[in-house]
């Protein structure tokens, strides 16, 4: 059989996924219809966004896990939405925080190795608009998107 890991796992992480909705039912003993319409009023609504895999990032080869802290330069402070799209552009960056405090943004990132995340740095985050970055890797990963691991 073939193996479409590579074709499959850029697509589940970015919500190609359902619900299991004969799943829940069971868990929460209602019908499977209800479930059905309730999760489609909570889609319409905008309560939920997507639904996506969450993945071992060590066994799909990007175990190297960064949280970056980033402060703009005064020009770009006004509009930190406009930096934080722009980066949103990159698969390497799972989430975007604009925050208050000494930082004006958190980056999560994902790479497979330490010098991905170095040639990442050079060409994405070290540019204009962004004066100075922490980075903090991250050693182990003990939770994430709701799942124990």
């Amino acid at each position: 059989m073939k193996n479409l890991g590579e074709k499959l796992i850029p697509l589940l992480k970015t919500g190609s996924c359902t619900p299991l909705i004969s799943q829940l039912a069971k868990k929460i003993k209602e019908p499977s219809a209800t479930i059905h319409y309730n999760i489609k009023k909570l889609e319409q609504d905008g309560s939920i966004i997507s639904y996506k895999a969450v993945f071992n990032n060590k066994k799909i080869n990007q175990g190297f896990g960064v949280y970056v802290l980033i402060t703009l330069s005064p020009d770009e402070y006004g509009d930190p939405e406009r930096i934080a799209h722009d980066l949103a552009k990159h698969p390497q960056i799972e989430a975007i925080d604009i925050c208050t405090g000494d930082w004006e943004m958190v980056l999560k990132v994902q790479c497979k190795d330490q010098d991905e995340y170095y040639e990442f740095m050079k060409k994405v985050i070290s540019r204009k608009g962004i004066t100075k970055i922490k980075s903090l890797t991250s050693l182990k990963q003990v939770k994430t998107e709701y799942v124990n691991l």
